[in-house]
């Protein structure tokens, strides 16, 4: 009885994640609906499906499980955060990820991002300077099947040249400026979507292209406020 009691409770708990997942799902839609008056574009309903598939409540800590789909950011500790399911839904879309696309990500945070990416790529790899969270996130994505994500542990400013270059990459922290190795190491027709601002300024969520000859075209999204990225204090 025991046992049929956990089941039921489990199951119970998998079918209202999945209605709160649906929910979310809607709430993003009808953001991206009004963002979409101040010239935010809309969000595809390939991501919107994704969004809705992957399990937010996996990579939030204990302590926020309540709000695990809600459509807001989450301290996850070491004074990072879990995205806004929104903007998580507007940096994949601006992306453009393909099924064969190799994908770079500079703060794994807790790996919802990956995840997400992960479900569109070829393959995702993603960079934490916080090496506990590095460590966590790795071992969430592990656990819950992630196989095509790699994680590493450093300095995300820097890349991750041995696998460049990337189809896409996105930044889940701000710079004050877009880092130079990162544009480097964007593949030609490649898109890069990144905050760019300091910490108590107004920041601009940016989508940077690779076009031929290695030109760069600049579009600024909408304004965004994300943690600062952070880097080695040997390297600043």
């Amino acid at each position: 009885m025991i046992v049929a009691g956990l089941t039921m409770n489990t199951a119970c708990s998998q079918t209202d994640y999945e209605s709160q997942r649906r929910a979310l799902v809607e709430e993003i839609r009808e953001e991206a609906a009004l963002a979409g008056d101040y010239g935010a574009p809309p969000i595809s309903e390939a991501t919107l499906a994704v969004i809705g598939n992957v399990p937010r409540h996996e990579f939030v800590p204990d302590a926020q499980q309540r709000g695990a789909y809600w459509n807001r950011p989450l301290p996850i500790g070491g004074g990072q955060t879990i995205s806004q399911p929104y903007i998580v839904a507007l940096m994949t879309d601006l992306a453009e990820v393909g099924n064969e696309d190799k994908v770079l990500e500079i703060g794994t945070g807790s790996g919802y991002q990956a995840a997400v990416l992960s479900e569109l790529a070829g393959h995702v790899y993603t960079i934490e300077i916080i090496d506990w969270l590095g460590e966590r996130a790795a071992g969430d994505l592990g656990r819950l099947g992630y196989d095509n994500v790699s994680v590493r542990i450093g300095d995300g400013y820097k890349g991750w040249p041995e696998h460049a270059p990337f189809d896409a990459i996105l930044v889940t922290a701000a710079p004050e400026e877009v880092p130079q190795p990162l544009i480097d190491q964007l593949a030609i027709g490649g898109r890069m979507v990144i905050p760019v601002g300091g910490e108590h300024e107004v920041q601009t969520l940016r989508l940077l292209t690779k076009e031929a000859e290695g030109i760069i075209t600049v579009k600024n999204v909408i304004a965004v406020r994300f943690v600062p990225l952070t880097r080695d204090e040997e390297d600043e």
